[in-house]
């Protein structure tokens, strides 16, 4: 008893869902077909944003691709300082050189050393 009981309320209480869910909406009560966005009639005038948002979103998107490539790739052949031209040696430079392949030795490298410095 106790069991059919349960059931029959349990039955009973789905009644109203059920009506609910077959009622009418607002839109359908005042236009007679279903939901509208917003409540603005299907949106007409308002759709322009879309194409808007999704032109400024692919604008964004190259503008950080383009941000990258420069980031990764470096400066700019132009922004680099002027070649400059390796600084000319000296004859004390030329000097040591050649003591240092064994050219001349110590003594000779001493008495030119004394002739340039003077």
């Amino acid at each position: 008893m106790q069991k059919v009981l349960i059931q029959a309320i349990a039955a009973l209480s789905l009644i109203p869902e059920a009506a609910w869910a077959q009622a009418p909406s607002n839109t359908e009560r005042y236009y007679g077909w279903g939901p509208h966005m917003m409540g603005w009639g299907g949106g007409g005038y308002a759709m322009i944003f879309g194409p808007l948002f999704m032109i400024l979103f692919l604008a964004v998107l190259v503008a950080l691709a383009v941000v990258l490539a420069r980031w990764l790739g470096g400066p700019w052949p132009g922004t680099y300082p002027p070649h400059q031209s390796p600084p000319a040696r000296t004859p004390l430079d030329i000097l040591k050189e050649r003591f240092a392949r064994g050219e001349i030795d110590k003594a000779e490298f001493e008495d030119r050393r004394r002739v340039l410095g003077e």
